[in-house]
């Protein structure tokens, strides 16, 4: 099968610089690619000569994984530099960083940073392609993509869908990508929190806000649960952890409110037992593990339509 390079960027820096076109493009050749890693040999030479640096300067599991096992099953040669091996733990600054980057003649940089824009600045410092593995509170492109590809795959569309977003949205990178997929995908989103973990203004990217899940989960097709980010909180914008469960936590009596099918997402980590509980996190409609393994699949063609050259799959 030939697959025609159509990004109009050799970057992926968010969801806002992607148009609706080249969302499908990446999830239709994302379900070309997926059928690889259930084979025997989970290989194919589509990237075979080129260098892949995963530039990750704040702690991350899955992502990092899901990333390098894309590069590798593509057949790129791929560079892991974390956060405590690099040299900006000696004062380094991201200029040199890239600087030195470049000297090494990669063909993609995937950078998670903890300050917002970071990637885009290192697009401007380096000639090769620049990928978003998350930047502060800011964006997760790659996160709404593979959830786009999930909803699809389970419900057969994304438009005219609603789609609950439950939880700590105002320091959620992930509920600020998903809130540009969806809605540019033709998705009703409705975010249910408290107003402290709420952006301000954020009526402005077309959806609703609610504070009462209770409500809200009687009518949505799709409850993505976010984890509380207490590590980017400088103060105290709730009264207890408690309360936060048991006014905005994913229980097994709410979730008999829902209607049948209703899927259950959640980024990962989970904090089982505060924004969702073990019982629900492992129900059928639960797609947590189904978006890890599409996780992969989305961004082995992610690599493959930057940096593929037109190859065949």
């Amino acid at each position: 099968m030939k697959l025609k390079i159509q990004l109009k960027s050799k970057n992926l820096l968010g969801i806002r610089e992607l148009n609706r076109e080249e969302i499908e493009l990446i999830l239709d050749t994302a379900e070309s690619f997926k059928e690889i890693s259930t084979r025997t040999i989970k290989k194919v030479p589509t990237l075979r000569g080129r260098t892949i640096v995963n530039l990750f300067l704040e702690p991350s599991t899955r992502t990092r994984t899901s990333f390098e096992l894309a590069a590798k099953r593509l057949s790129a040669d791929v560079v892991n530099i974390s956060g405590k091996d690099s040299a900006t733990v000696k004062g380094e600054s991201l200029k040199d960083t890239a600087k030195t980057i470049e000297a090494m003649n990669a063909d993609l940089v995937i950078i998670r940073h903890s300050a917002a824009g970071a990637p885009h600045l290192l697009a401007r410092l380096v000639r090769c392609g620049v990928v978003n593995a998350g930047d502060g509170a800011h964006e997760h492109p790659t996160q709404a993509l593979l959830d786009l590809f999930t909803i699809r795959e389970k419900l057969g569309r994304i438009k005219d869908l609603h789609v609950a977003i439950v939880g700590d949205i105002a320091h959620s990178r992930v509920a600020r990508s998903n809130i540009l997929a969806f809605t540019k995908m033709g998705a009703k989103v409705t975010l249910v929190a408290p107003p402290t973990l709420l952006p301000v203004n954020i009526e402005v990217f077309g959806v609703d806000v609610s504070y009462n899940l209770d409500e809200v989960i009687k009518e949505v097709d799709i409850v993505y649960c976010l984890r509380l980010q207490l590590e980017r909180q400088t103060e105290n914008l709730f009264p207890s952890l408690r309360e936060h469960t048991t006014l905005f936590g994913l229980n097994m009596a709410r979730i008999t409110r829902a209607r049948e099918n209703t899927l259950i997402m959640h980024p990962g980590p989970m904090n089982r037992g505060i924004e969702i509980t073990s019982e629900v996190a492992d129900l059928p409609q639960s797609v947590m593990t189904d978006q890890v393994t599409n996780g992969v699949a989305v961004r082995m063609a992610i690599l493959y339509l930057l940096i593929g050259g037109g190859e065949s799959v």
